[in-house]
């Protein structure tokens, strides 16, 4: 029998990406749960001033409007709100708490510099050392490191998802899950590092509280207060990070089980009890990010469907649009190519002219330059397709070593779950069952944590009851698939 909440107004989740941004709408139909997509809308970087960064008024001016469609559905009122999103970019605030400026998108090459610089002043193995986070030029350390040396004002700041809280109505809070992928939160006591703070001549007042995941911030206030559907919708603060959040979106139970969230990029490993920080893993750069329950996200950062965006963009320009599922279909009767590339090579994470960026690194490596027409697109998704899931295979063997788990499932979450081809292809490099999740699982495990400290204990769930949260989402993967 399904599991009923004792409340059974609406619920809204929001889902910030780096290409859509996504409000959806949870309700209680006939004593079933019913998951909505009520509003999606693009999202993407654009030059402004020599800088790469996000329309920061589109993206509010978008959730507004998902959020008043939401209202004008959910007659029985809404409940509560929560926002997961892409971690690492954060908003800088004025005195009024709003942004002052659009914030920088990770992919500006202005980190470039900024790494090398600090690196200068706390050592890379140090950094390592008290974070385990890897060491990757897009982490908020490196951009805000970036605003010092462009001299711009400092003062106090705010990862993305959390500011669509506090906008709302909610205190500004660093939620733990987010803030660790900013390469400033202590491994072991789980608070900001006043060493990396100090290296890196930043001052600790201007970053937020952290909270744990599942943690009530507030209360709606504003004009959407004004709707008959928000009159005491509580703000929560998710598990943020949307990789944290897909991962609580699944319901698999064991030790056995691997995950790859895979969209813009591909986030490979599994779960852990305790962070993996040696000096193995550490020259692996594998990353321990917060998870829900106090757990670990093991795992490391492969370069994913940006490559294949990247792709269909520059051939757009030419004249030639495809569509994602013509175009795996596609790579599907293409032979097996002669080599494949290094998807996580530097130059593979920068935006624009990716057919050239990729061509460039097989020349490199001595093979032949593929045709860059948009017509020999299927060459180039197969391609790398194969790459990927070569990929997959390698870091989740190195996963397997380092936790010392007996792996026989890899669960995909995301866009990339549909992708059958990359599935079998990963299926066949890795020797594991591959387990397609929930396309948009950050969904999923943004309304179970709601669930779950709702209609729990508050202070045991906060941050701390993974079984709870595993047993909504359960009930949610359900209710998706029977939509």
């Amino acid at each position: 029998m399904m599991q009923l909440p004792s409340d059974r107004r609406a619920l809204v989740a929001v889902d910030l990406g780096a290409e859509s941004c996504r409000v959806s709408l949870l309700r209680w139909v006939e004593e079933k749960a019913a998951i909505m997509l009520v509003h999606r809308f693009a999202n993407a970087p654009r030059m402004v001033d020599g800088g790469l960064r996000w329309d920061i008024a589109m993206i509010e001016a978008g959730l507004d409007d998902g959020l008043r469609r939401c209202a004008a559905i959910a007659v029985e009122g809404v409940r509560s709100i929560a926002v997961d999103g892409w971690a690492v970019d954060y908003v800088r605030l004025d005195e009024a708490g709003r942004a002052f400026a659009d914030p920088f998108c990770y992919r500006d090459e202005r980190t470039v510099e900024a790494e090398r610089l600090l690196h200068e002043r706390i050592d890379a193995g140090r950094l390592r050392e008290l974070t385990g986070v890897q060491l990757l030029r897009i982490n908020t350390l490196y951009q805000l490191y970036a605003d010092r040396l462009q001299r711009i004002p400092q003062g106090r700041w705010v990862n993305l998802p959390e500011y669509i809280l506090s906008r709302l109505g909610g205190a500004r809070v660093a939620e733990y899950t987010n803030a660790t992928h900013t390469q400033m939160i202590d491994l072991h006591n789980r608070e900001w590092s006043s060493e990396i703070f100090d290296a890196a001549q930043l001052e600790v007042a201007n970053a937020a509280e952290v909270v744990p995941p599942g943690s009530i911030v507030g209360r709606l206030s504003g004009p959407l207060t004004e709707l008959a559907a928000y009159r005491g919708t509580e703000l929560i603060a998710p598990a943020c990070h949307d990789t944290a959040s897909a991962i609580a979106g699944i319901p698999e139970a064991g030790d056995d089980w691997a995950y790859i969230s895979s969209g813009t990029w591909s986030l490979v490993g599994a779960l852990s009890e305790e962070p993996q920080n040696g000096p193995m893993v550490a020259a692996e750069n594998f990353t321990n990010l917060g998870a829900v329950g106090g757990r670990i996200c093991f795992h490391k950062n492969v370069n994913g469907m940006w490559l294949i965006r990247q792709c269909i963009d520059a051939w757009a320009a030419t004249g030639r649009v495809w569509a994602a599922p013509e175009l795996v279909a596609a790579a599907e009767a293409i032979e097996k190519p002669d080599g494949l590339i290094d998807v996580d090579e530097a130059d593979l994470l920068l935006a624009g002219k990716m057919p050239q960026r990729i061509n460039a690194q097989r020349v490199r490596k001595g093979f032949e330059p593929l045709d860059e027409d948009a017509g020999n697109a299927p060459a180039f998704a197969s391609l790398i397709f194969r790459s990927l899931a070569a990929r997959y295979a390698e870091v989740l063997d190195r996963v397997a070593f380092h936790t010392g788990k007996k792996l026989k499932r890899v669960v995909v979450v995301g866009g990339g779950s549909r992708n059958k081809f990359l599935n079998q292809l990963t299926q066949d490099a890795t020797g594991l069952k591959v387990v397609p999740g929930a396309m948009e699982s950050s969904t999923v495990g943004n309304f179970a944590l709601q669930l779950a400290v709702l209609e729990g204990s508050r202070d045991a769930v906060m941050g701390a009851c993974a079984t709870e949260v595993s047993r909504w989402a359960a009930v949610l993967v359900e209710a998706m698939e029977g939509n």
